[in-house]
């Protein structure tokens, strides 16, 4: 799970991979709309952490409201919710 939930400005996202793998760690609003993709690429195994400021991919504040990570890593799936509150 990301901490803190709920944030402001920014939240850290914790990962754990059993195998080393191709990640892809994406960040939606409710209407299931891409907001931002945090992360893209092979990674090792174990415990990682990634950080997100609150904004999308073009740099801009998001506002406040609840958004979803999605994280998908091998074969396995992962969604979570996370609210932004400003």
């Amino acid at each position: 799970a990301n901490y803190p939930n709920p944030f402001n400005p920014e939240t850290t996202i914790g990962l754990d991979l059993p195998n080393s793998a191709v990640a892809r760690l994406k960040i939606f609003n409710v209407a299931g709309q891409l907001k931002r993709i945090l992360l893209a690429g092979r990674m090792d195994a174990g415990r990682h952490q990634v950080a997100w400021d609150g904004r999308d991919d073009g740099g801009r504040r998001l506002c406040s409201g609840v958004y979803f990570y999605r994280l998908k890593a091998g074969i396995s799936n992962r969604t979570r919710r996370m609210m932004l509150l400003k």
